[in-house]
């Protein structure tokens, strides 16, 4: 069919995940500016990481909590490009991000000024969304926190997925 490696492949619809985000947050903002671009972004990604998290679960067939949700966002960030450790914690694990393939494109393409703003929102809500993902029921919800964070100067993002 195609003389492409499966690695080509993922990259080319990696890249074109990662285009299409950016290409219609930048038609919305055109036509109804920057505000409302962001909470339509926010909207997305309330929906989009359910799907993905379900996938990913079901893909790898894993279980509810804090093991199962550690190796998928192991899997999530490695499949987006990012440059993380993770380590597991008392109470759940960190994650600390050296490289954020999403900061970068915004950088890339002149956008540097919007990357705190926009990842203030849409990184909390990703994260978050994952975490709910894999609670085992009401009681044992799972907590996203942020504390550093590459878009607001930092060196690294330090992430923590906790109960």
């Amino acid at each position: 069919m195609t003389d492409l490696t499966d690695e080509q492949k993922a990259e080319y619809f990696r890249r074109s995940y990662t285009a299409v985000d950016g290409l219609w947050f930048m038609k919305v903002e055109e036509k109804h500016g920057f505000e409302e671009a962001l909470q339509l972004d926010e909207a997305v990604w309330n929906v989009l990481p359910k799907i993905q998290a379900r996938t990913i679960k079901a893909m790898m067939n894993l279980c509810s909590g804090l093991d199962g949700l550690q190796e998928a966002i192991a899997v999530r960030l490695a499949l987006e490009g990012f440059m993380f450790i993770l380590e597991r914690q008392k109470d759940g694990f960190g994650v600390t991000i050296s490289r954020c393939p999403w900061h970068d494109l915004l950088i890339k393409s002149g956008r540097k000024n919007i990357s705190e703003k926009v990842s203030d929102i849409i990184c909390r809500v990703e994260n978050s969304v994952w975490a709910s993902e894999f609670e085992d029921d009401e009681s044992r919800k799972i907590r996203f926190e942020r504390e550093d964070m590459i878009c607001q100067g930092a060196e690294r993002c330090r992430l923590r997925f906790c109960r």
